[in-house]
């Protein structure tokens, strides 16, 4: 059993309790925050994706080059650039990293954020063409000949690009999204289907959602599951549910957060979210404040769940714990990252990320 941890790195000083601090993309900062994830023990780090935002894979290329074994998630919406051209924009990524790239698929599921960068297909036809998208990214990074395509949202004649993944399975694609459509194109491509941190029963109904829609795509094996979540840790219970609703407060007192890695919030509280995966932790969030052994829903609530936003809270030993009921479940990947971001990342590599390994091979022992 093995138990992968992903973090979230940006190339500013920036989250939903703290304002942007310095230029949009500040290279000490970025350099400084990928070696603090790399000495932590992360095993990548996701690069989100947004309107606004600075271009991840040149990040990533960045943040690398500073690096020396820790991975890149670099998300991606399909529709921008032609699948042809990701293709071999993330197949030179993987070689000039030796490897370490990964791509999160994010299809879309906020229209105004996809009008800002020119699409404006409904959400049912972005999976369609997502769909589409990545059989083209596959075919083309195994095919040893030409490649021709005509689909109906791309065509192509003859495309034979010298460069491919290093990995002879092609690049690691991870996948977001939580409704029907999204089941069904992410239990058809995805190595990893990624989740947002909801109760376990609800997490536990997801994979195997998941698993039955791989298995309905003709796929003998599903795809392996992620969760986010945002630890708030505290060296006792006490300490650590003060600074989580201090953490709150300061997220109310700036009416739902004042911004992430991928931009600006604009959602108000009380307004209606249009994406699945916000309105599953919103119904969370509704049914109550704690759940199981740790999560806490209130700031999901507080940013409308404009992003992974449900928390963990607790000591290190408790939180480790409730990662692992998880694990239990069958998650195989962990993102944790926090509201004090970089100062997070340093603690869960001191406090947190060691605790869970430990049971792992504890577990692999017995």
């Amino acid at each position: 059993m093995t138990v992968e941890f992903i973090g979230m790195i940006g190339a500013q000083h920036v989250s939903e309790i703290h304002a942007a601090d310095g230029p949009a993309v500040n290279p000490a900062f970025l350099r400084k925050f990928a070696q603090a994830h790399e000495a932590a023990g992360f095993d990548r780090v996701l690069i989100g994706y947004g309107s606004s935002s600075p271009e991840n894979t040149q990040l990533a290329a960045y943040a690398a080059a500073h690096t020396e074994r820790l991975g890149f998630l670099i998300a991606h919406r399909p529709g921008f650039v032609a699948p042809t051209l990701a293709a071999r924009t993330f197949a030179t990524a993987d070689h000039l990293t030796g490897g370490r790239i990964a791509v999160h698929i994010i299809t879309g599921g906020n229209d105004a954020d996809q009008r800002r960068d020119g699409d404006y297909l409904g959400k049912e036809e972005r999976y369609a063409r997502t769909d589409e998208y990545l059989d083209v990214l596959r075919r083309v990074w195994a095919a040893e000949e030409p490649v021709s395509h005509a689909g109906e949202h791309y065509r192509f004649e003859d495309y034979n690009a010298a460069v491919r993944p290093v990995r002879q399975s092609g690049i690691p694609l991870y996948f977001g999204g939580s409704s029907a459509a999204a089941l069904q194109v992410g239990g058809k491509h995805a190595d990893v289907f990624a989740m947002w941190g909801e109760p376990l029963a609800q997490t536990a109904e997801q994979i195997a959602a998941v698993r039955r829609a791989a298995a309905a795509a003709g796929r003998a094996e599903p795809p392996r599951i992620s969760v986010s979540f945002r630890p708030i840790l505290g060296a006792t219970e006490e300490q650590a549910w003060e600074r989580a609703h201090r953490i709150l407060d300061r997220i109310n007192a700036a009416r739902g957060g004042l911004a992430s890695f991928t931009g600006p919030k604009t959602l108000n509280p009380g307004q209606q979210v249009a994406n699945v995966g916000s309105q599953r932790l919103l119904a969370a969030a509704a049914a109550g404040e704690l759940h199981d052994r740790a999560l806490w829903t209130p700031t999901a609530a507080a940013t409308n769940a404009a992003g992974n936003s449900t928390a963990l809270v607790g000591t290190p030993e408790t939180v480790a714990a409730a990662l692992l009921d998880y694990v239990d479940i069958g998650v195989t990947t962990l993102l944790i990252r926090g509201y004090d971001p970089f100062d997070d990342a340093v603690d869960y590599g001191r406090e947190l990320i060691p605790l869970v390994r430990q049971e792992i091979a504890r577990r692999a022992a017995a």
